[in-house]
């Protein structure tokens, strides 16, 4: 399995911690340090085991949480006349705070984009519905494909090499929406009883999703995942 996918593509460390930080209803301000360090190293392996090529930036976050946590385990040495020491989590309170405003300003411009996509005479590339309106990041992919993986794992021990190829899945995936709206995360993986299956499938999501020929919707965060198949049809 030779494929990979470059994860900055989709999503940067910032994005990664922020995420953590929602999934687990944790106050910005308040950062459990060592619990989010170890979610986030978590996730570092679990990009190697998919064979996501991530950049840099990932592995120098993680030093930089790593640090932190070192920071706040160290004793103070202040004595009680002396000013309070400045919180070691204070610059990436900030610079989460930061980038979260500019992912909203982002978000903002993109629905512009749309907007004006709808009056020059195309159909949303979008898929609509009511109901499915939040966009599922890479990581709540990941977070749903981790609960797959999981499952099969309980239920498989044997080893089975496969040749699999990311272009077959590709057109698999294509096939299940054909005639289709929608179909669920978890469709997609329906009947496969391999790991190295269940990888190259996902792979085959990402790239699809890179080439925005699907998209993934949620009706509130951290919920159940569709993915769509883009339309790309003129208005009449």
């Amino acid at each position: 399995m030779d494929y990979r996918v470059r994860l900055e593509v989709f999503e940067g460390p910032l994005d990664l911690l922020l995420h953590l930080i929602k999934k687990n209803e944790l106050d910005i301000f308040n950062i459990p340090i060592a619990e989010i360090t170890a979610d986030y190293l978590n996730y570092i392996k679990f990009f190697r085991k998919l064979n996501l090529n991530f950049a840099g930036e990932f592995l120098v976050m993680a030093s930089t949480l790593i640090h932190i946590k070192s920071r706040t385990l160290l004793p103070s040495m202040e004595t009680a006349e002396e000013e309070e020491p400045e919180d070691p989590r204070a610059e990436l309170a900030a610079r989460l705070m930061e980038y979260e405003k500019f992912k909203e300003a982002a978000s903002i411009l993109k629905e512009r984009e749309v907007i004006q996509r709808d009056i020059y005479g195309r159909l949303p590339l979008i898929p609509q519905d009511e109901d499915y309106t939040i966009e599922a990041t890479l990581f709540d992919l990941m977070d749903a494909f981790q609960k797959v993986v999981f499952r099969v794992e309980k239920e498989v021990r044997e080893i089975i090499q496969e040749d699999i190829k990311v272009e077959d899945r590709i057109q698999e995936i294509l096939n299940l929406l054909e005639n289709k709206r929608f179909i669920n995360f978890e469709t997609i993986f329906s009947g496969q009883r391999t790991k190295r299956l269940l990888i190259v499938t996902f792979l085959a999501l990402l790239e699809l999703i890179r080439l925005k020929m699907v998209f993934a919707r949620q009706t509130r965060l951290f919920g159940d995942i569709r993915i769509y198949r883009a339309k790309r049809e003129l208005a009449a």
